[in-house]
């Protein structure tokens, strides 16, 4: 098996692992592993242990997204789930008051997410979102709770959601797509575009390109 098919399986098994509620399967090291480095390459351009700790004293965004797969890999542990998985649960909560972000650890995400800035960032648990993701400032996805969007939203892959956008509902958004500041997304939208406005609305093709760096990890 080739370095690619390898990674390949990795991520598909990362993120089949992070699932929701009492459905979630057990998560292995390796697994765990990936998406901390995932996570830590998005944010620095590197792996290793000197910037492992920088980025955990000096980065709010990447000690957020450490701590939620660290809860998700020992609460998905039978023997962890109890003590440290309490624990690190805990440390989650601190962070979430502490930053203002509140992302659960049951919440289904791909490797690679990347959090620029924190403060008012609130995530649905029943949400997925798919493999190297930015989400900004102030952005919430959020269920729908009656009409023909009722639900939770899907993010596709390399999306880069802007300061203060809004994703409401049982909405798709495609691979590569780029949302706005501000904007507010409450139908789907396809691969690769631009959406900006209140509602969404699409203005260009040109994805996220130039949005989302960082991923060669």
């Amino acid at each position: 098996m080739t370095t690619d098919e390898t990674t390949k399986d990795i991520v598909a098994a990362a993120r089949s692992s992070v699932s929701v509620g009492r459905s979630r399967s057990a998560m292995s090291f390796s697994e765990y592993r990936f998406l901390v480095r995932s996570d830590l390459y998005r944010h620095d351009g590197s792996t290793g242990p000197s910037g492992f700790l920088r980025n955990m004293i000096l980065n709010p965004g990447f000690e957020y997204t450490f701590w939620m797969r660290t809860s998700a890999f020992l609460s998905s542990r039978r023997i962890l789930r109890f003590g440290f998985g309490h624990f690190a649960r805990l440390v989650l909560r601190h962070c979430s008051y502490k930053y203002g972000i509140s992302i659960s650890w049951r919440t289904k995400i791909g490797p690679g997410l990347y959090i620029g800035h924190f403060g008012q960032i609130v995530v649905h648990d029943r949400s997925v979102i798919g493999k190297n993701c930015n989400i900004s400032q102030g952005v919430t996805i959020g269920q729908a709770n009656r009409g023909p969007r009722k639900g939770y939203a899907t993010i596709g892959d390399y999306v880069y959601i802007g300061p203060g956008a809004k994703i409401v509902g049982n909405v798709k958004v495609g691979n590569n797509v780029a949302i706005g500041a501000n904007c507010v997304v409450t139908k789907d939208f396809p691969d690769n575009a631009v959406v900006v406005g209140v509602p969404g609305r699409i203005i260009s093709s040109e994805g996220s390109a130039g949005y989302i760096n960082w991923t060669d990890y």
